[in-house]
């Protein structure tokens, strides 16, 4: 709730700028009200024909032309506040001093031989995504899928064990309760005996969750923590939140995927029936991406930089042949293109047999949809695994309202009846597949920065496409003859998707 009352509060100056506009056209300006009204209608144009020319998402543009157009003082002032990717400027100008800092990454030229080989359409995927975000394709060594949030925490603690060096911790969420209280013992006890431990976690993200004060007692453990895009006041940034999950151990071990640090995500409490969350461990090579993703956004927000010397690559025994790669890398609205977004057309476009995707919410931009779309009708198995149980009933619904169309597409859905689906993470064809932190909405796809991990031939699809298996057996099928379509029904989804992009 704190959080929509932020967002509503983000809004209020402009409201306010347009009610006092309105005021001073029907009063003190009436004598000139037709001029100022073309002056407005000209101003309007301007801006739209802006809009219209940058390289978004069409459904995120006609939401913005609606908006200037319908309210012209109202819609120019929120837009150059949160719709305009320059408001993302002071992000990236610490982003850029952080990367600044980071040592020099040494690729493997060789990681995407196997690829390249066997499917250069593929490789060029790859080589589309390591030149949008910097980060290299990596050998597998030991990779490791756990279908639920607990049997990932109860590693995680096995590692936290094993610390000689660093922990670097990063996530949305952070709330005490079981599962954080016990990383921190750990992690405090690992302090004490000389082990750098840095923690962050984004401001608005933890807003309701984690304190002030929190914070102060965590430092007073011996924990470096610091906050991503502080809510000091409401400012452009606002709306451009650091959704990463990651924990790195020594540069020798990394955890991603869908778990936030929080009691829910372990199924120690019970908020929406049964969480069902899923997650990875990698070692070796492909850590240093991990080290790097968190280095750069620690020494981004915080004065006490990270030491080049513990950046240094973990030296790693060969890997083996047969395991595969695997491309993890961060996305962030300050890149050009919308590199997840692209990603997830990419390899649908792909896709011969099956494409299988783990989503808690559905809110696609015209070009996946069309992805989706596109796949199924020309025979591809598509199936996309949703919540049975909402944690947010708004979003949900504006996630139902994708129903239809994919549907109608041959698109199959299903709605996990136990409870909560937060995993987000697709396998494809037996041979690619990522997990990570993108939702298929507009902030995953959009908005927020987010890391991802992209395999290929890795053992861990293997237990992803088994683990999918096994959930959708706990499923029940949407339907075009069960999702009760009607014409105001057909109303609603209209402007429910409309509006998407804001949720």
């Amino acid at each position: 709730m704190s959080k929509i009352i932020r967002r509503v509060i983000a809004i209020i100056p402009a409201v306010i700028a347009q009610l006092l506009w309105m005021l001073l056209v029907l009063g003190w300006l009436a004598p000139w009200a037709g001029l100022i009204g073309l002056l407005l209608s000209v101003f309007s144009i301007i801006y739209v024909l802006y809009i219209i020319s940058n390289r978004n998402e069409s459904t995120y543009k006609t939401l913005w032309l609606l908006v200037i157009l319908g309210l012209p003082v109202f819609g120019t002032i929120l837009y150059f506040c949160f719709g305009n990717k320059k408001t993302a400027r002071p992000l990236q100008k610490k982003l850029e001093k952080g990367r600044s800092l980071l040592p020099e990454d040494r690729p493997d030229p060789a990681a995407l031989a196997e690829v390249e080989a066997e499917s250069p359409r593929l490789a060029q995927t790859f080589r589309y995504v390591e030149k949008k975000t910097g980060f290299s394709t990596r050998p597998c060594a030991d990779t490791a899928y756990y279908p639920l949030g607990e049997d990932l925490f109860a590693q995680m603690l096995s590692d936290l064990e094993t610390a000689e060096k660093f922990i670097f911790a990063e996530y949305f969420i952070v709330e005490n309760g079981k599962m954080w209280d016990s990383m921190v013992e750990i992690m405090a006890r690992k302090a004490a005996q000389g082990v750098d431990v840095r923690v962050m976690y984004d401001d608005l993200g933890s807003i309701s969750t984690y304190s002030a004060h929190n914070l102060q007692q965590l430092r007073n453990k011996g924990i470096q923590c610091v906050r991503f895009n502080p809510l000091v006041f409401i400012k452009g940034t606002l709306n451009y939140r650091d959704h990463r999950k990651m924990l790195i151990i020594d540069g020798r071990v990394a955890f991603s995927g869908g778990v936030n640090l929080a009691d829910e995500y372990i199924n120690a409490v019970v908020k929406h029936g049964h969480w069902k969350d899923i997650g990875f461990r990698l070692t070796g090579e492909p850590v240093q991406n991990y080290t790097r993703m968190f280095a750069q956004f620690w020494n981004a927000f915080s004065s006490n930089a990270i030491p080049r010397e513990k950046l240094a690559p973990v030296r790693a025994p060969a890997p083996e042949p047969g395991k595969g790669c695997v491309l993890s890398y961060y996305d962030a609205p300050l890149y050009d293109d919308a590199v997840s977004n692209n990603l997830y057309v990419e390899l649908l476009g792909q896709a011969t047999r099956y494409a299988w995707f783990y989503t808690p919410y559905l809110m696609l931009g015209d070009s996946l949809m069309d992805a989706f779309v596109r796949a199924a009708q020309r025979g591809v198995d598509v199936r996309i695994i949703m919540p049975g149980v909402p944690d947010k009933a708004l979003v949900y619904r504006m996630s139902r309202s994708y129903y239809q169309p994919l549907l109608a597409a041959g698109v199959k859905i299903y709605e996990y009846t136990p409870g909560f689906v937060h995993a987000k993470g697709c396998v494809i064809d037996d041979i690619v597949g990522t997990v990570g932190t993108v939702n298929l909405d507009y902030r995953s796809l959009f908005l927020h920065f987010e890391n991802n991990a992209l395999f290929y031939k890795a053992p861990l699809l293997a237990d992803l496409k088994t683990d999918f298996a096994s959930t959708q057996a706990k499923c029940r099928e949407r339907t075009l003859d069960n999702i009760g379509m009607s014409f105001w029904k057909w109303i609603v989804d209209g402007v429910l998707r409309i509006f998407a992009p804001l949720c």
